[in-house]
């Protein structure tokens, strides 16, 4: 399989700190905006849509800064990565998503994806 080329969106939201890292840390959380539905066992988590399921395993996590995932279909060099990045002057809090694609196409549609994803964390969080 060819190497994928990895990719980071950065995306501002207004929200607490507490409350943006529980969104994207907790099965609850993840379940109003990622997946519509998240079960969790040990460091394996479980991603349900439309009936279809995807694994994928906890590689890392620092609360209220990232948490990094390893889809179990994907090659052992990729993962996707939700970082929390808060500016020193302003406080202003953005999200930053690490993922990967095979190609520009792929990433062009992955883009277009974590942009409508993120839209429904937002709303979830009233931001």
């Amino acid at each position: 399989m060819a190497s994928k080329n990895k990719y980071q969106i950065e995306f501002p939201i207004r929200s607490s700190l507490r409350i943006l890292f529980n969104q994207i840390s907790t099965p609850s959380g993840l379940s109003e905006w990622f997946a519509d539905n998240v079960n969790i066992r040990g460091k394996n988590y479980t991603f349900f849509w439309d009936g279809d399921e995807q694994e994928a395993e906890l590689i890392s996590k620092k609360n209220n800064q990232w948490i990094k995932f390893k889809w179990e279909d994907e090659p052992s060099d990729t993962y996707f990565e939700l970082k929390i990045i808060i500016d020193e002057i302003t406080q202003d809090i953005s999200l930053i998503v690490t993922d990967f694609a095979e190609d520009e196409d792929d990433e062009e549609e992955a883009k277009l994806l974590w942009n409508k994803q993120i839209e429904k964390l937002r709303q979830s969080i009233g931001s």
